[in-house]
């Protein structure tokens, strides 16, 4: 099925998704912060170079092939961030974990009782439905 197109994205766009995309690989490959600023600037003096280039054809090309080698020069364990398109300002932010509230302590819940006393019994709901499921796990698999 071919991808169906539902806006038009500009070069303009394109260039600077390609630029913070190439920043963002060069973030995961230097270690060091000096040797990371030192490329990121390298990598912003060369897309300066061609900034002012009128020509769409010449323009597309140079785009295409900044992809092509953003592919080549991939990070294999890029951390993957969502497109800020798609969350909007709150894009990137890490959120944390439903299993923190079980470490919460008792002052802390007894200022929510109703909540956690409902979420306890949603647990043990969720725990026999999975042993129903799967069946009680054997004690020579459990680790804790």
């Amino acid at each position: 099925m071919a991808h169906l197109v539902t806006r038009v994205v500009s070069h303009k766009f394109q260039v600077c998704s390609l630029y913070k995309r190439a920043l963002r690989n060069l973030e995961a490959w230097c270690v060091e912060r000096d040797d990371y600023r030192i490329q990121a600037v390298e990598l912003r003096e060369r897309f300066e170079n061609y900034r002012h280039i009128k020509d769409m054809r010449i323009a597309k090309e140079l785009l295409d092939q900044g992809e092509e080698e953003l592919f080549e020069k991939a990070h294999p364990q890029l951390y993957h961030r969502e497109p800020l398109l798609l969350l909007g300002p709150v894009g990137g932010r890490d959120s944390f974990s439903p299993q923190v509230l079980d470490y919460w302590h008792p002052l802390e819940k007894a200022q929510y009782p109703e909540y956690f006393a409902r979420r306890e019994e949603r647990k043990k709901e969720y725990i026999a439905n999975w042993e129903k499921k799967y069946g009680k796990p054997q004690p020579e698999h459990q680790h804790h």
